[in-house]
């Protein structure tokens, strides 16, 4: 069984002995074996690695990874450093620019924002190079949907961002009246122009958790409206704050790259 080592682990661990689990774990086995699949087999989970269940206050859901060379690595939208920002991202960066006054880092690596609670997370985790959509009902979407379905399960709201009509279809996933749903035309430069800038999502969201949320040293829900003091880490901007900085203890995460490749070994073993 793969883990996550977080809260994932245990509310995912039933799908692993489900059928079209098992069927999927055939498939990745033969592609990754036999053509260039995206992203590496080390960064597939890392929405879920990034994100911890009980960490959760954000959702942007895309469709498949990018199925170009060193694009995809496990985080919707994102890129790691160094490699060209793609078009879609641009288009988040200025509306974040236009709605919250951000200026646009030069990379389009969003780690940091997983790792503060937004969770990047497409519905097909892996992709064939070249060839968009070339995983599509091979078993992610049921994996997915599960994870959908728990998180609104959850009683501490999120914010679910959905971008498209893809992503607009998993709102019948999210039931639960205590969570918001945001919906947007997508931000690729095909679709941007009709719905997507002017959307004011990342606002919307942020004001959202000042509203539901206490300062996160307490973490209690508000049963009314207040505003955070200044210094409140969930003080707007809240969520999409800092998409600029640096990733600190760069040899942390050396060591952390390092100990996932160990563990993730198993996910094609047997």
């Amino acid at each position: 069984m793969f883990r996550f080592d977080n809260s994932w682990d245990s509310l995912m661990a039933p799908e692993y002995d489900k059928e079209y689990y098992q069927s999927l774990r055939r498939f990745l086995k033969s592609e990754y074996s036999s053509t260039k699949i995206f992203p590496p087999m080390n960064d597939i989970f890392n929405a879920f690695r990034y994100t911890p269940y009980d960490s959760v206050r954000a959702v942007i859901i895309g469709q498949d990874p990018y199925h170009g060379e060193n694009q995809a690595h496990g985080l919707c939208f994102s890129v790691r450093k160094g490699v060209e920002i793609p078009p879609s991202l641009r288009n988040i960066y200025t509306e974040i620019e236009s709605d919250l006054g951000i200026k646009p880092p030069n990379h389009g690596e969003l780690t940091d924002w997983a790792k503060s609670g937004v969770m990047l997370l497409n519905a097909v985790l892996t992709v064939r190079a070249g060839i968009a959509g070339s995983h599509r009902h091979k078993g992610w979407e049921q994996f997915t949907d599960r994870a959908i379905t728990l998180l609104n399960e959850r009683e501490t709201p999120i914010c679910f961002l959905l971008w498209g009509n893809f992503a607009k279809e998993k709102r019948n996933l999210i039931t639960n009246p205590k969570h918001l749903i945001l919906t947007a035309a997508h931000p690729s430069p095909l679709s941007a122009y009709n719905g997507f800038f002017g959307c004011k999502h990342f606002s919307k969201c942020n004001e959202f958790w000042k509203a539901m949320v206490s300062p996160l040293s307490t973490g209690k829900l508000n049963s009314k409206k207040r505003e955070n003091s200044a210094d409140s880490p969930l003080c707007s901007p809240v969520l999409f704050y800092g998409i600029g900085f640096e990733i600190r203890f760069r040899s942390s995460r050396v060591r952390e790259d390092y100990s996932r490749r160990i563990r993730q070994q198993a996910f094609l073993r047997q």
